[in-house]
């Protein structure tokens, strides 16, 4: 509790200083969304959220990095709080701008499309999450590799997918990989290496294995 009174006393500040508006501020009160993100208060996060992604479409406009990032937070929020349909939208319009504000490669963009693949597996459409996922990896193995930590992450919701379609076979083959892959580059201590490792025995005790 202690670091959230701390941020907001750093917020007031920035206020009285800065402005309401100004760079500063707006960041200040995303990292104060954050530590409430982390105490599972996600109203007053959200409030926050709402509050920095209006401030930036008035300053940048929606075509702006630091716009972009204030509405996928907020489209995560929404999500969690089972608004699915509108975190959907809001992660659709990302990604609709990630070519233009991150450029066709850039890392953002791809992380965009991921995100707005676990929410379309949410909403139960789980053929379109399963083919913008694939296009996802293509991409970030040709760009970065198929070691990097985006590209493992996709590989995971992927196979998570192919699971809940009934694809065993396909969904073991590939969470296996991304299990190994994650030892090898990151270390078995790594956090992702052991969330990956947890899918994979819940996947072996689903099948009796």
């Amino acid at each position: 509790m202690s670091d959230i009174a701390d941020q907001e006393r750093r917020i007031a500040e920035l206020r009285r200083s800065r402005g309401e508006e100004h760079p500063d501020t707006l960041g200040a009160m995303l990292d104060l969304a954050e530590l409430l993100w982390k105490e599972g208060r996600l109203r007053p996060a959200r409030m926050l959220e709402e509050q920095v992604v209006a401030a930036r479409l008035r300053l940048f406009g929606d075509a702006h990095p630091d716009t972009l990032k204030a509405m996928g937070k907020l489209a995560t929020t929404i999500g969690v709080q089972g608004d699915l349909a509108t975190a959907r939208a809001i992660q659709a319009r990302i990604l609709e701008l990630a070519p233009e504000v991150w450029g066709e490669d850039g890392r953002d963009r791809w992380r965009a499309l991921n995100n707005l693949a676990g929410t379309v597996a949410a909403e139960g459409d789980l053929l379109a999450a399963r083919e913008l996922l694939e296009h996802a990896i293509v991409a970030m193995t040709r760009l970065w590799g198929e070691e990097d930590g985006d590209t493992l992450a996709a590989m995971g919701n992927l196979a998570s997918v192919l699971w809940q379609i009934g694809e065993y076979d396909e969904a073991y083959w590939l969470q296996q990989q991304v299990v190994d892959t994650r030892r090898r580059a990151f270390g078995e201590s790594d956090p992702a290496t052991r969330a990956a490792v947890a899918g994979l025995e819940a996947m072996q005790r689903e099948a009796g294995v």
